[in-house]
């Protein structure tokens, strides 16, 4: 399997929205296997090479909870993302406490699914890989670790919240980034003053990097982010 690309266990034993989230995930460009119970799931976890997992709540058999249990002493690094039609408080504590990484309550949007997966996903994978690594965008360098952006040895030091977004950027150089992605995955919401928020520190960026006329961040209306050097 390739390690770059995501390889689902969904379970859920509504098949016409577990088909529905397979064509989905898959016209995505990720691998998804369908299990409609809970045991069943586990038995394929247990057998397949899966780096990431959907489960519904009340499933037949071995229920969500249960199976994220089961799935957490073997792999315990795995992210998990419950999805369910119960939205109690009592219910998403029980999902968080148990290990998992996002809980989406039924019905949902199949873009807002994608962006969490994508969020989780990014996070884990930035939390690896640039950790220590300095950044060269154009004539500057970015050290993350350090929160500072040196050019020709002058260091500008970054706010937390300003460094995380240029890491997002840089991990998709020359490709964009969606708003709801960094949205998600840094505020934890995508609603009209996160976004603002947004656009404020794209702005505060775009200044940092005033001094090389190469590199650009260039926003695409209502889509997202692409930094260009």
């Amino acid at each position: 399997m390739d390690e770059n690309r995501l390889n689902i266990l969904l379970a859920e034993d509504d098949l016409n929205l577990g088909f529905l989230l397979v064509e989905f995930l898959e016209s995505r460009g990720m691998q998804v296997k369908l299990y409609r119970d809970g045991e069943v799931a586990f038995n394929g976890f247990q057998n397949g090479d899966f780096n990431f997992c959907i489960f519904d709540v009340m499933l037949p058999k071995l229920d969500g909870f249960s199976l994220a249990k089961k799935v957490k002493a073997v792999d315990p690094k795995i992210p998990i993302v419950f999805l369910t039609a119960r939205a109690m408080k009592e219910d998403k504590m029980k999902g968080y406490n148990i290990g998992a990484d996002d809980y989406i309550t039924k019905p949902f949007d199949e873009d807002e699914l994608l962006c969490r997966i994508m969020a989780i996903t990014n996070r884990l994978n930035l939390s690896e890989a640039s950790r220590g690594i300095l950044v060269q965008i154009g004539d500057y360098e970015f050290d993350f670790e350090n929160l500072a952006l040196v050019f020709k040895g002058n260091i500008k030091r970054l706010t937390t919240r300003e460094a995380e977004i240029l890491r997002m950027l840089c991990m998709s150089k020359n490709n964009v980034v969606r708003r709801e992605q960094i949205l998600i995955s840094l505020w934890g919401e995508n609603d009209y003053f996160a976004g603002r928020s947004l656009d404020v520190f794209i702005s505060k960026l775009r200044k940092y990097f005033s001094e090389d006329s190469k590199i650009k961040i260039e926003n695409i209306p209502k889509v997202g982010f692409i930094l260009n050097s």
